[in-house]
């Protein structure tokens, strides 16, 4: 089913998660093992995240060096089956621009399509590491927007090569991001909503949002997308510190501030066992509020790692 039919016949707020791929050489019965307590929650649908290339350098015997290209998480196509078949929810693969060409993506859409999948999350990726700048590939989108525009039109039947059968449509619902505090390449917030509203035009139906920790900023943000006259659903994301060393990773690569009274209760903790009290109960709090508002659908980050997603919808859900 669809993620804006799950939402328009909810009668309470719905509990949903993200999982990363297994590193290559892991299992994946690992993973959905230790997701399986999440399903208690019931959860309509799970996000299945995709990891752009890396590229590493090799040193040849006679000292040139060689960049290869190496991915160190497999695809999301198989995952998503055997999270399918393993629990009977639904599987929402995240689609790049990064690393993709617009074939590549076609053929992708076409596997997904095939297996029974209904929903996919459109994103333009970032830029591989060690590399500043996002650049596309040949042939490939440049923006999310292109992305949903190619997800929209394979739903129109239209394909990129003319010998395509005519006729065959695929339904995916497709699903953006959001930033409540702004993409950190956007100037300003203004200018982060054109780049959502090309996004919406191009054929987005629903908003997950970046993590944030503070309501207030996701509620404003809210009040902003429905001024610039968009009226689709739009989905919080949240995720529980649990580390002394994501205090200083979280802000600086994902662009966002803690508040200050999250960040003078981090500053007592001198493990990562108490970091990781202070991070449940402060998601425990921000989800409660966000029920309270009426929020149709919260969205957690667990990086496959249950635990403490499971105490905070132990509390809330």
């Amino acid at each position: 089913m669809k993620i804006t039919e799950y939402i328009k016949q909810a009668d309470k707020t719905l509990f949903s998660f993200e999982i990363l791929p297994p590193l290559k050489g892991q299992s994946l019965n690992n993973l959905l093992e230790g997701i399986a307590p999440l399903m208690e929650f019931k959860p309509p649908f799970v996000d299945v995240t995709y990891h752009r290339e890396e590229f590493i350098y090799k040193k040849h015997p006679n000292g040139l060096l060689e960049k290869v290209s190496t991915k160190k998480r497999p695809g999301t196509v198989g995952i998503c089956a055997a999270l399918m078949n393993r629990f009977h929810v639904d599987a929402v693969p995240h689609l790049l621009c990064g690393g993709f060409t617009k074939e590549e993506t076609e053929n992708v859409l076409i596997d997904l399509n095939f297996i029974g999948v209904q929903n996919v999350l459109a994103l333009r990726g970032d830029a591989p590491k060690m590399e500043g700048k996002f650049v596309p590939e040949v042939n490939g989108h440049n923006y999310s927007c292109e992305l949903v525009a190619q997800i929209y039109g394979m739903n129109h039947g239209k394909y990129l090569h003319e010998e395509t059968e005519i006729g065959f449509q695929t339904d995916f619902c497709v699903g953006v991001a959001g930033y409540p505090e702004k993409h950190f390449e956007a100037p300003s917030m203004k200018f982060d909503l054109k780049h959502l509203i090309a996004k919406v035009e191009a054929g987005a139906e629903y908003i997950v949002t970046q993590m944030f920790f503070d309501n207030s900023k996701f509620f404003d943000y809210v009040k902003r997308v429905r001024e610039a006259g968009i009226d689709i659903p739009i989905i919080p994301g949240l995720k529980p510190i649990t580390t002394l060393s994501q205090i200083v990773n979280l802000p600086s690569t994902f662009f966002l501030d803690f508040p200050d009274e999250l960040m003078d209760e981090l500053e007592k903790c001198k493990d990562n066992a108490a970091v990781k009290e202070v991070g449940i109960q402060w998601a425990i709090q921000q989800s409660r509020e966000l029920i309270a508002a009426g929020i149709p659908c919260l969205h957690y980050y667990t990086m496959s790692k249950a635990d403490a997603t499971y105490r905070i919808a132990k509390e809330v859900f």
